[in-house]
C-alpha cells in the first residue's frame, strides 16, 4: 500500500487538499486524513505542497513504430517505456498509420501486450490508413469484440494524399461495423480517424452521418489543429462530435499548426463542450513535410512528452484552470473510450496517478498502483532501455 499524504486533488474537479490510499491496483481511500492500523505495511509519501492529477491518456501514439513515407530507412522505432513515464502518461492507445502494407495490426497488439507486461495501460484500435481495413481476425467487429486491447478502428485516413481515398459508404460500413463489435464487446467501438490537409476536411464524415443512422460520436476525428482552415472548420465540427487535438506536431510546423495549448482555449470560447475536446500526442509518428512534387522536405517525430508540456501550457500560458486542463487529457479520453477505470481519481479505479509540483515538474507517477517514478527518478524501464 502507498499512502500520499497532503496532495491537492485534481481528480479533475478540485478536490481540495486530501490522503489517497493505494492498495493493489486501485485507489481505496481518499479522505482529509487517513490514519492506518498498525501491522499494516504502508509506503508514506508526504506531498504537501504538491498536486495530484490522474495518469494521463495517451490516446494516439505509434505504439509499434511509423512512418516510412520516405522510404525503409525513415521508418520510426517503437516507443519506449520511459518516454510514456517521463510524460506522465499511465494509458496508451496504440494505432498503426500511414504503413498498412508492411506493418501489421498484430505487431501493435504484441507492444501493446508487452507495455502491459511492464505495467502501464494499453489499448489499440485495428485497422490503418488504408481500406480495406486491415484486421486481425479478418473483420473489424470480430476484432473488437472478441480481442480484448482492441477497442475501435483505426486511424482510418481521409482528406489526406496518403489515404485510400474511402467512399462515403465505405466510411458508413467501417463505422456501423466498428459500433456493433463494440456493444459486442462492451468496448467504445469508435473509429479514430486521420484528417489530412484537404479543403472541406470534415465532408466525408458530415456526409457519412447524413446517410446512415450513425452519430458523430462514432468517430474521433485527430490532428485538428494542423492548419487554420481545419482548424476553423473543428470550431463547429466539435458542437456536435468530438476533437482531437494533436500536441507534438506544433514545435515543428508553426507556421502552420495551430498551437495546441491555444488550440483548446479557442475551441472552448467557440462554444466546443470541453467533454468533446481530447489531446493526443502522435507519438512515434512521423511528422513530414511535402513539397509541391510530393517529395519529402523535413521529417520529425512526435514524442509523448508534447502532451504534457501543452498540458502545463493551458495553464500558465492560456489561463485555463487546471480542473479544465486535465479533463483533455484524462477523463474526456476515458468516457468517449469507455476505459471505465481510468481518467478520474475516485475510490474503486485503478491507481493511475501523477503528482506535480508548482511548476509543473513530476514528482512521482504511479501506474496500475505501482510507483513508476518517485522523486522525479525514473523507477521502470522497458528491457531494452539503458
Amino acid at each position: 500500500m502507498i499512502l500520499f499524504r497532503q496532495c491537492e486533488i485534481f481528480a479533475p474537479e478540485n478536490l481540495g487538499t486530501c490522503d489517497v490510499l493505494v492498495a493493489g491496483q486501485q485507489v481505496v481511500a481518499i479522505a482529509g486524513c487517513l490514519e492506518i492500523p498498525s501491522g499494516f505495511g504502508v509506503e508514506v509519501i508526504d506531498c504537501s505542497g504538491l498536486r495530484m492529477i490522474p495518469g494521463l491518456i495517451d490516446a494516439h501514439v505509434h505504439i509499434a513504430g511509423a512512418g516510412g513515407e520516405g522510404g525503409p530507412a525513415t521508418r520510426t522505432p517503437e516507443i519506449q517505456l520511459s518516454r510514456l513515464l517521463e510524460a506522465g502518461v499511465t494509458t496508451v492507445v496504440g494505432c498503426l498509420g500511414t504503413d498498412g502494407l508492411t506493418r501489421s495490426v498484430e505487431s501493435v497488439l504484441m507492444k501493446a501486450k508487452g507495455l502491459r507486461q511492464d505495467g502501464i495501460s494499453a489499448w489499440i484500435y485495428t485497422g490503418s490508413y488504408q481500406v480495406p481495413v486491415t484486421t486481425i481476425l479478418c473483420d473489424i467487429g470480430k476484432d473488437i469484440a472478441m480481442i480484448d486491447e482492441v477497442i475501435g478502428t483505426g486511424e482510418i485516413a481521409i482528406s489526406d494524399h496518403r489515404s485510400s481515398v474511402p467512399s462515403v459508404n465505405e466510411l458508413i460500413r467501417i463505422a456501423a461495423h466498428s459500433r456493433v463489435g463494440g456493444m459486442l464487446g462492451g468496448k467504445a467501438g469508435i473509429v479514430n480517424i486521420h484528417m489530412g490537409d484537404a479543403e472541406n476536411p470534415f465532408q466525408p464524415i458530415y456526409d457519412a452521418v447524413a446517410q446512415s443512422e450513425l452519430s458523430f460520436k462514432q468517430f474521433l476525428p485527430t490532428h485538428c489543429n494542423r492548419n487554420h482552415y481545419i482548424f476553423e472548420e473543428a470550431k463547429e465540427y466539435g458542437k456536435k462530435g468530438y476533437v482531437d487535438i494533436t500536441a507534438s506536431s506544433y514545435p515543428f510546423f508553426p507556421q502552420y499548426e495551430i498551437k495546441p495549448a491555444k488550440a483548446i482555449l479557442e475551441l472552448i470560447q467557440a462554444g466546443v463542450p470541453i467533454e468533446h475536446i481530447t489531446m493526443s500526442s502522435d507519438g512515434c509518428g512521423s511528422l513530414p513535410s511535402f513539397n509541391e512534387n510530393g517529395d519529402i522536405e523535413r521529417l520529425e517525430m512526435g514524442y509523448p512528452m508534447s502532451v504534457y508540456t501543452e498540458l502545463a501550457d493551458m495553464v500558465n500560458e492560456e489561463s485555463i484552470p487546471l480542473e479544465q486542463a486535465v479533463k483533455v487529457l484524462t477523463s474526456n479520453i476515458a468516457d468517449i473510450l469507455k476505459l471505465r477505470q481510468k481518467g478520474r481519481i475516485q475510490i474503486g479505479k485503478d491507481a493511475d496517478l501523477v503528482i506535480i509540483d508548482a511548476n509543473f515538474t513530476i514528482q512521482h507517477v504511479v501506474a496500475m498502483g505501482k510507483l513508476m517514478v518517485k522523486g522525479g527518478n525514473l523507477l521502470k524501464k522497458g528491457n531494452y532501455e539503458k
